[in-house]
This record gives structure tokens, C-alpha cells and sequence, in this order.
């Protein structure tokens, strides 16, 4: 078992984490998520690997790449309201349908953490979909708390 940042090798196994993903929210919210897409194809993958700013981490099995975390350094240093903190926000994470509840998810998310930490980051944040309660819960178990709120109201 290894974590660490994903690679070219890595595109074919994140592929289908993403298209997984897709799905799950699909049938959540059909009415915003398309069938059969993927938040990012592989031309836009190898972009965001080279960005510094943007680190992907992927959970190694041995076997194959089993989960991610797909991440996004915020530096508010210089905004008029923000205090000048470093946010690590967690854009994505998922973890293979067959490995989940193995340990994969948490052990990806300590060591979002710790990187964190690492680069001397104030916090690390997330969003999550009402129509995904399995993350929300599992965010939760981590010990994540909601500091805002997203709404709607659907015309």
C-alpha cells in the first residue's frame, strides 16, 4: 500500500474513479449531473498533475490505483476580508466501489491532512452534496464540521 501524487500510469484507474463519482451524483441530482461524464478527461488530468497548486494523491493497493484525492491550494494572503491563511481544499475524493469501508477513504484523508500540514496550511475544506449522504457522513466521521451553507431554489 503506498499514497502519494498520481502519475501518467495513474490516468486509466482515475478515469473510472471519476466516472463512478459521476454517477453517484447522477442519480442524486440528475436534474444538474449528467449520465456517463467525467468532471475531468485525461488531457485536462495531465494539466492539473503538472500544477503545483493542485496535487493529486492516489491510494496504491499494490494491485492498482483503489482511490484519490483530488486537491486545490488556496492562498488568501492580500484579500480584503480573508485573514491571510493557506487552505488545502479537497476538491474530490473517492475510493473505489469494491474497496470502500476498508480503510482507503480514511487513510487518503490523514494524509490530505498531513500534507496539510506540511505546507503550513490554517485548514483543509471541502464541499459535499446533500444527495451523496454516505460522503457527508463519512466527511463527518473524520470530524469535518459545515462552516457554510449552500442553497437554492430550483426555478
Amino acid at each position: 500500500m503506498e499514497i502519494r501524487r498520481a502519475e501518467e500510469r495513474d490516468l486509466p484507474a482515475i478515469g473510472r474513479l471519476l466516472e463512478q463519482v459521476e454517477l453517484v451524483h447522477h442519480r442524486g441530482r440528475p436534474d444538474l449531473f449528467k449520465n456517463g461524464g467525467r468532471k475531468y478527461y485525461d488531457g485536462e488530468l495531465r494539466r492539473i498533475m503538472k500544477d503545483s497548486a493542485r496535487p493529486i494523491f492516489v491510494y496504491d493497493s499494490g494491485e492498482g490505483v483503489v482511490g484519490y484525492a483530488f486537491c486545490v491550494l488556496e492562498d488568501h494572503a492580500g484579500e480584503n476580508v480573508m485573514t491571510p491563511i493557506k487552505t488545502l481544499y479537497i476538491d474530490d475524493i473517492c475510493v473505489l466501489e469494491g474497496s470502500r469501508g476498508s480503510g482507503v477513504g480514511r487513510a487518503i484523508y490523514n494524509y490530505v491532512l498531513d500534507y496539510a500540514r506540511s505546507i503550513g496550511c490554517y485548514n483543509v475544506t471541502l464541499n459535499a452534496w446533500t444527495c451523496n449522504p454516505g460522503a457527508v457522513a463519512f466527511y463527518e466521521k473524520m470530524g469535518m464540521k459545515p462552516y457554510k451553507l449552500g442553497m437554492e431554489t430550483i426555478l
